[in-house]
């Protein structure tokens, strides 16, 4: 059985234990989240998993880390380095996108090495494979598709993006809007192209139960892709993104009813006043399934920076219901991300996620921001670092700014305020 089939039951699996205990909520309650489809917890039944996270309604925040290869960059030791980066920033999954050479060693190593779920987005492999064997990707056939995923689900993949939604019809309408940018998602692309050239429908749409039956046999949770996603602030919250969310919402309740857990992915670009709408209105039509962001960035100009854009927007959608946030690095737009790239991607999605978070109200949250700022009345520097979500940068900043013997910082050394305060009321005393 499924995650979602045993909560159904009543029955508490290890992955709902450790969730709960993580989350600090009791157990029946996660159990009730899960069965409803409110929350999900991605984990293969192929593998272990010694850090399983739950993802949805009334949990913490996520955050997804992608890595992976391309043509360019296929160096499958540094994708390995940049998951330890990823891991000991504070990702709680991680992504394979490779599409280079070796990408099916690339997703071995992330499998064998990554102690949290770990994703992909099969339809890549299938179209490398294609352009391999057949000169062309869009040649690949419906079999092609298919065997991949039902191999990388026998591999212990524990979510998998699947762009069900960009259908004939999607794409019909996709035509008439006159977008900036059109398909800017790289697997809603591919299948377009394919279904261009075939004159066919979407496989993964047209043989969905064959999709939920792989899935239901390895316990793989299914990432519903938003392949007509938005990329640029002009093409936000129109017909054709809308479209195909009304259709991932039908599809949502055709995977709960074979007892495969499910999220739905979200826009891209999307400006800071159209968020809120767009999270309650993917709340409403996907009957509350969690929802997955790429950001969203609140601004398209931003190159080099789009950390920052990304988190912008990712905390107000947070905010208001988004339960899963796929960081974004300042390479975005302009090339595969390095090491460093990943941490600060890692980082600043995590800051928009706490803040999102201390909004919500979760567990935990306001915790720990109060632990902080009674730590700086006190000018208990160690216990600060300690608090923040970057300890390496915070110790950092502290020890390369300051002399050793510091109390203050150098900012404003012997007119600290806090200093200045406990100074005038102890000689007040006196």
């Amino acid at each position: 059985m499924t995650q979602l089939e045993q909560a159904r039951k009543g029955i508490v699996t290890p992955e709902m234990e450790k969730v709960a205990r993580e989350e600090g909520i009791p157990v029946d309650r996660l159990g009730e989240k899960v069965a409803s489809g409110k929350v999900v917890l991605p984990r293969s039944r192929q593998r272990d998993l010694p850090r399983p996270c739950g993802i949805g309604e009334g949990l913490r925040t996520k955050v997804n880390a992608n890595l992976g290869t391309s043509p360019v960059c296929s160096r499958v030791e540094e994708e390995l380095e940049k998951l330890s980066i990823a891991l000991e920033a504070g990702a709680d999954t991680v992504m394979d996108l490779s599409t280079g050479p070796n990408l099916k060693e690339c997703r071995g190593a992330i499998l064998e090495n990554s102690p949290v779920p770990v994703g992909t987005v099969p339809i890549y492999e299938a179209a490398v494979r294609a352009q391999e064997q057949h000169g062309a990707v869009v040649k690949m056939s419906v079999e092609d598709i298919f065997k991949v995923i039902e191999e990388q689900a026998q591999e212990g993949v524990d979510f998998m993006t699947v762009h069900c939604g960009v259908t004939l019809t999607a794409l019909e309408r996709l035509q008439k809007e006159g977008r900036v940018m059109g398909i800017v998602s790289r697997g809603g692309a591919i299948l377009a192209g394919w279904m261009l050239f075939h004159e066919r429908e979407n496989p993964l749409y047209q043989e969905f139960d064959r999709l939920l039956h792989i899935a239901r046999k390895f316990d793989v949770t299914l990432s519903l892709g938003d392949g007509l996603r938005p990329g640029a602030l002009a093409d936000a919250t129109d017909r054709a993104q809308i479209q195909e969310l009304i259709l991932l919402g039908e599809l949502v309740e055709r995977a709960w009813e074979a007892g495969v857990q499910v999220m739905v992915e979200g826009p891209g670009h999307v400006p800071l006043n159209q968020i809120e709408a767009n999270i309650r209105l993917q709340k409403r039509i996907c009957h509350g399934a969690p929802f997955y962001v790429l950001g969203p960035l609140v601004t398209d100009v931003a190159a080099g920076y789009d950390h920052i854009a990304a988190a912008i927007g990712g905390a107000l959608a947070a905010a208001c219901g988004a339960d899963f946030l796929c960081y974004v690095t300042p390479a975005e737009h302009l090339g595969l991300p390095r090491k460093e790239d990943v941490r600060e991607g890692v980082i600043a999605a995590r800051i928009a996620a706490h803040a999102a978070d201390l909004a919500k109200g979760i567990r935990g949250a306001w915790e720990r921001d109060e632990a902080m700022s009674r730590a700086r009345q006190e000018l208990d520097w160690e216990r600060q670092v300690e608090l923040s979500l970057d300890p390496r940068k915070a110790r950092q900043y502290r020890e390369e700014l300051n002399l050793p013997e510091a109390t203050t910082c150098s900012m404003c050394g012997e007119f600290c305020a806090l200093k200045l305060v406990r100074e005038f009321l102890n000689f007040k005393s006196k």
